[in-house]
């Protein structure tokens, strides 16, 4: 059976955890049972004093399609979301090591949201990031509702978040949603490197300016359990399931 998450330690990269996806087929799209294995390796990372930095990335052309559709149709159809999604984002507001990430194509959803936890991110020219929640009869997730207007302001978070309108690369640069553009080919090369560059750096020092610079973190915590609930009534919703049967028969 496939891994479609890949966790490795790449020797040539001391210090650096990498957390890739691996389903190209669907596009990235993330299962629960990937979402556990994102969590435990966030985990992991708090506790190995080996591990300095954490490095998200996904396949050529596609970082992820976001939440497996399958998993919110069983869910909007009676069946039950489990808690590995909300322990993934949990974990990932509360990592207390960098982390970084790097864009080569599509990113939705989650796949767009979840650069809102990265200390930096690049991405190729090619890129395209999305959040169609509000199309799905869903709202934001992963504290993207405080944390995108903080950043980018109303206007660009409710165009990016509301009404589900896409950020090329360059618009996601000036919109400080990622650190720098590179070439669709230097992805992998400059995530890593980054990473590594960090993870070289003394770690309390670094430690202590990523804890000043972040802020406090309860209310992200606090917003990403408000917006859970609200997530998870709309998925039971009339209108998600006319939306979730709409596009599948796409």
């Amino acid at each position: 059976m496939t891994d479609h998450v890949l966790v490795e330690r790449p020797d040539a990269y001391p210090g650096v955890q990498v957390i890739r996806f691996n389903r190209p087929d669907k596009k990235n799209a993330i299962t629960r049972e990937m979402y556990a294995k994102m969590t435990n390796a966030l985990t992991v990372a708090g506790s190995d004093a080996a591990i300095r930095a954490t490095a998200f990335l996904g396949t050529e052309g596609c970082f992820s399609a976001g939440n497996d559709m399958n998993d919110f149709l069983a869910f909007a159809m009676g069946g039950s979301m489990g808690g590995e999604v909300l322990d993934f984002l949990r974990a990932l507001a509360g990592a207390t090591k960098p982390v970084v990430s790097g864009v080569d194509g599509l990113a939705i959803g989650i796949g767009t949201t979840i650069h809102l936890h990265c200390d930096l991110t690049v991405a190729s020219a090619r890129s395209v990031f999305k959040t169609p929640f509000v199309d799905l009869a869903l709202v934001p997730e992963a504290a993207s509702s405080l944390l995108a207007p903080r950043l980018m302001g109303h206007q660009r978070a409710f165009a990016l978040l509301a009404a589900g309108e896409p950020l090329e690369a360059n618009d996601a640069l000036q919109a400080g949603l990622i650190w720098k553009i590179v070439d669709e080919n230097a992805v992998k090369e400059e995530t890593l490197s980054l990473a590594a560059r960090l993870a070289r750096k003394p770690p309390e020092a670094l430690r202590i300016a990523r804890d000043l610079i972040r802020g406090d973190r309860s209310d992200v915590l606090a917003r990403i359990e408000k917006e859970a609930e609200h997530f998870a009534a709309q998925l039971k919703s009339a209108e998600a399931r006319a939306a979730f049967e709409a596009f599948m028969r796409r």
